[in-house]
């Protein structure tokens, strides 16, 4: 009998062992070591104040263009840097009124040729590869070997929304088109979480209490809000847009923990499981470091993270006036009933066109 309990107090202890070390990755990515100390709020806390931009042309995932190394090399990054300027500047300067189409040259922001859903001129995505603590980074997720979010192969999801009823097509009424085209929610995912760059507005206001962090997004018009010491998350029937965030302090970091997401809010085809851990730390004057966590074993074969840092910048968050002379939806939705009324077929829909998940994320980056 002795010999048992011992036999299982052994292979405790062995399992414990082992599990550590996959325990402590479940968390946010920690910022580096720095000796910079962060100016205080009245209540002691790191002051996060201010408006912060995550503008970069580096994705989520990393680019197989680049392999499977989570660190770009300068010479990588000089040339990556240079592309995305040259393009910058074709797309400021003026047109030729007289040329034709066929004959200008593409400045399309994500390089999707000339036919172009943007050009340069009308986005800002940023002009930089994104470093953190120095590093020219590939892309952000650090969890996993490839870069890639991993994905459970023996679940069928839609990575970039919603999975639509068979049968039906976005085009079938208002509620069936993208959150942003709709003005419910920022394109791209950039209002989080996970808060991620994407083709233009990428801009945020940190505003911070003892009680609240509210994080102003400069996209669509969200407004994250941030619970501080709260005890628990809401009842689950209850899911607001960007989920119920719940934030406590760890040293100099703010932690803060997201559920109950809203169920049209689809994250890489995560909703109603899905669970972000957000970890922000200021480690420079104009440099705040983000950490990200994600858990849902409904869709994910793991848990996934990574991070990047924001940049301090001057200036205000505007007004984003969503839809003010804005004709696209209605004239989707209008050469939709033409399609019913004809039968005839004119035009792909974002169900046909095979779309990659960087371009997803607001382009294909560099």
């Amino acid at each position: 009998m002795l010999a048992k309990t011992l036999k299982a107090l052994s292979c405790a202890v062995a399992l414990g062992l082992a599990l550590t070390p996959a325990m402590a990755k479940s968390q946010p990515p920690a910022a580096p070591r720095t000796d910079y100390k962060a100016p205080r709020m009245v209540d002691g806390h790191p002051d996060f104040q201010g408006t912060w931009t995550s503008s970069t042309v580096t994705r989520l995932e990393r680019n197989s263009r680049y392999g499977a190394s989570l660190a770009l090399s300068e010479a990588e990054t000089r040339k990556i840097e240079a592309r995305t300027q040259a393009q910058i500047d074709l797309g400021n300067k003026p047109t030729d009124p007289n040329a034709k189409v066929t004959d200008l040259p593409a400045d399309c922001s994500g390089g999707r040729g000339l036919d172009c859903n943007y050009n340069a001129a009308w986005t800002d995505p940023g002009s930089v590869v994104m470093r953190v603590n120095g590093q020219a980074r590939n892309g952000f997720i650090t969890s996993t070997q490839d870069g890639r979010v991993p994905m459970r192969k023996d679940v069928k999801v839609n990575p970039f929304g919603r999975a639509l009823k068979p049968g039906s097509n976005p085009s079938d009424n208002p509620e069936t088109r993208a959150l942003g085209e709709r003005c419910l929610l920022s394109f791209g995912n950039s209002s989080g979480p996970v808060m991620l760059p994407g083709l233009y507005n990428n801009t945020y206001q940190f505003v911070q209490t003892k009680d609240q962090v509210v994080i102003d997004v400069e996209m669509v018009h969200d407004a994250r809000i941030v619970r501080l010491n709260a005890t628990q998350h809401l009842p689950p029937s209850v899911r607001p847009w960007m989920g119920d965030s719940i934030g406590h302090w760890e040293g100099d970091s703010l932690v803060v923990e997201t559920t109950n997401f809203h169920p049209e809010q689809v994250f890489r085809g995560a909703s109603e499981h899905l669970k972000v851990t957000e970890r922000f730390t200021r480690i420079a004057k104009d440099r705040l470091h983000y950490g990200f966590w994600v858990e849902d074993p409904s869709v994910f074969a793991q848990p996934w993270g990574g991070e990047y840092e924001f940049s301090r910048i001057t200036g205000q968050v505007y007004e984003y006036a969503c839809h003010e002379g804005n004709y696209g939806l209605v004239g989707i939705l209008q050469g939709a009933r033409e399609e019913d009324r004809t039968g005839v077929k004119t035009a792909p829909t974002n169900v046909d066109q095979k779309v990659t998940a960087a371009e997803d994320e607001g382009g294909e980056g560099f």
